[in-house]
C-alpha cells in the first residue's frame, strides 16, 4: 500500500527538501492549494460563493517548536477574519484549525492551544461564522475533544472532526451526536497504527457508514467529510430516513478535487463547503492529500513525468 509511504515521506525532512526543489511541484501543488497568502486567496473566495458554495479554510503549517510560532499562527487566522470581514463574507466562510499550530505539542501545550485558538473562535463569531478543531494523530484527540468542549461552553458553534478509521470514533460519535455537537466525519489520513485503526480501506469504509448514522440520527450536525460517491449516495439516504432537511447536514470536500460534484451537490440545494488551505508550509497538507486517494498520486506522476 501507498499511502503509508506516503505518509512516511510527509515527516521525512530529506523529502521534503527533495520534492520542495522539484520544478513540477508548484503547478500540481496549486491544484490542492491555491495561494500563500490571504490577498492570494481572496479571489477563490470571492469565485466559490459566488457559485452557491461555503468554504472552510485552514492556513496551512504544522511544524511548530516555540510559543511564538503558535501565537503567529493565532494571528494569520485572525488576519483572515479581518478580511472576511472586510468582504463581508463571514457567514459563507468558516475556519478549520489544528490545535498543533498553535502550540499543542509543547510545554504545556494543552493550555497554550486553548489560550491561542479562544481569541480564533471569539472572532469567527463576531462575524457570524465559527471554527471547526481538526482531527490530528491519534496521541492528541483527548486534549482536542477537551478544549472543543471548553470552547463550546462560550460558543456551541464550534466544531470538531472525527475520524472513521480509529476504533474509539464509534463511542466519539455516540457522545456528540448527543450533546448537538457540529461534527466533520472524515476517513482518516494519519499514518496510526493496528492497535488503534482499521488498516484495510472496506473496514473504514463501514466504520465510516456506522458512524454516520449515529451522527445522522443523533442532535448534532453532520459535515460528511468525503468524495467517495458511494458515501455521498448514502449520506443522502440516511439522511431522508433521519428526517433531516437540506440544511441540517452538509457536505465537505478538498479544493482541487471533483470541482464538478461540488457543483451539483450545491445545485440540489445541499450545503456544499470546500475546504480551502492556503500558506507558505504546505508540505505535510499535500503529502496526506497524496496519501488519502492513488488518483492524487497519479496526478503527481504524471505531472513530473510530462513536465519534468
Amino acid at each position: 500500500m501507498l499511502g503509508p509511504v506516503i505518509l512516511a515521506a510527509s515527516r521525512s525532512d530529506k523529502m521534503r527538501r527533495l520534492i520542495s526543489a522539484a520544478p513540477v511541484t508548484k503547478p500540481v501543488v496549486d491544484r490542492f492549494i491555491p495561494g500563500e497568502t490571504v490577498d492570494q486567496v481572496v479571489p477563490i473566495i470571492e469565485d466559490l460563493t459566488a457559485k452557491g458554495l461555503e468554504l472552510t479554510m485552514d492556513v496551512v503549517g504544522e511544524d511548530i517548536t516555540t510559543p511564538e510560532q503558535a501565537a503567529a499562527a493565532r494571528d494569520a487566522y485572525l488576519a483572515l477574519i479581518d478580511r472576511l470581514r472586510e468582504l463581508d463574507l463571514g457567514t459563507r466562510a468558516e475556519m478549520s484549525v489544528k490545535l498543533s499550530m498553535f502550540g499543542q505539542a509543547l510545554e504545556g501545550g494543552h493550555e497554550l492551544a486553548l489560550a491561542n485558538v479562544r481569541p480564533v473562535v471569539e472572532a469567527a463569531a463576531a462575524i457570524g461564522t465559527t471554527v471547526t478543531l481538526d482531527a490530528e494523530d491519534h496521541t492528541t484527540l483527548d486534549s482536542m475533544f477537551a478544549i472543543h468542549e471548553e470552547l463550546r461552553k462560550d460558543f456551541p458553534q464550534t466544531g470538531c472532526v472525527i475520524q472513521a478509521y480509529l476504533f474509539r470514533t464509534e463511542a466519539d460519535a455516540r457522545r456528540l451526536a448527543e450533546n448537538g455537537s457540529r461534527v466533520r466525519l472524515v476517513k482518516g489520513a494519519y499514518k496510526e497504527p493496528a492497535e488503534v485503526a482499521y488498516q484495510q480501506k472496506a473496514e473504514t469504509d463501514k466504520a465510516y457508514v456506522r458512524i454516520l448514522k449515529i451522527l445522522m440520527e443523533g442532535e448534532g450536525y453532520p459535515m460528511i467529510g468525503s468524495h467517495d460517491p458511494r458515501i455521498i449516495s448514502i449520506a443522502q439516504e440516511l439522511a431522508r430516513r433521519a428526517g433531516r432537511k437540506l440544511d441540517e447536514y452538509e457536505f465537505q470536500m478538498l479544493y482541487g478535487i471533483r470541482g464538478d460534484e461540488h457543483l451539483r451537490l450545491a445545485a440540489e440545494g445541499h450545503r456544499m463547503r470546500v475546504y480551502t488551505a492556503y500558506g507558505t508550509d504546505w508540505y505535510g497538507y499535500f503529502m496526506r492529500r497524496l496519501a488519502e486517494k492513488p488518483a492524487n498520486l497519479l496526478f503527481f506522476a504524471r505531472s513530473i513525468l510530462t513536465k519534468g
